[in-house]
């Protein structure tokens, strides 16, 4: 695939806009590294996830919330997602969850949305060591336990490292995609 003719859709849902402002980070970062406008944003509170058909390669971000929750605007689609069309895409997942309030739940959200989509036979990518992070229990955790299932991020806890994280899983996934 051409530089040129790469398209990518970044679904996220968020409450506390913590995950849009990631999502934008993201795309932004994304967008740099490519030299063009390559990440189109979208929000599940305002867009169908049926849109995610249309591209090849889809980022998805989710927040956890309390114990172990899904963040509203995913939790009131979750059976579309069930649903979508996802073989042969690529799907790197981002997500944001509290590593101190929420030790036990930490990225849950994440791990419940990777284990939604495993079963459609799309291709992974964008796993993120688990270094550097206090937490007790994940749901995001890799079955060797030595990874999250995709980008994870604290911005309550860990707020000057996000930036850092950003940029790293960004350059990460554009030589996944190489």
């Amino acid at each position: 695939m051409s530089e040129s003719a790469l398209s990518i859709g970044l679904f996220y849902g968020s409450t506390t806009c913590y995950t849009e402002m990631a999502a934008e980070k993201i795309q932004a970062q994304l967008n740099s590294l490519f030299d063009e406008q390559v990440v189109s944003l979208h929000n599940i509170k305002d867009e169908s996830l049926k849109r995610a058909e249309e591209f090849d390669i889809l980022i998805f971000g989710i927040s956890t919330w309390d114990f172990g929750e899904l963040q509203e605007d995913w939790e009131s689609h979750w059976e579309d997602v069930y649903q979508l069309a996802l073989q042969n895409k690529t799907i790197a997942l981002f997500g944001l969850g509290d590593q101190i309030g929420y030790a036990d739940w930490f990225q849950d959200a994440l791990g419940m949305l990777h284990d939604a989509i495993v079963p459609a036979q799309c291709h992974i990518i964008g796993y993120w060591p688990n270094q550097g992070y206090e937490f007790t229990a994940s749901k995001a955790l890799t079955e060797d336990k030595t990874q999250f299932v995709g980008l994870s991020l604290d911005d309550e806890n860990q707020y000057d490292v996000t930036d850092e994280r950003i940029e790293k899983w960004c350059l990460q996934l554009l030589e996944e995609l190489s």
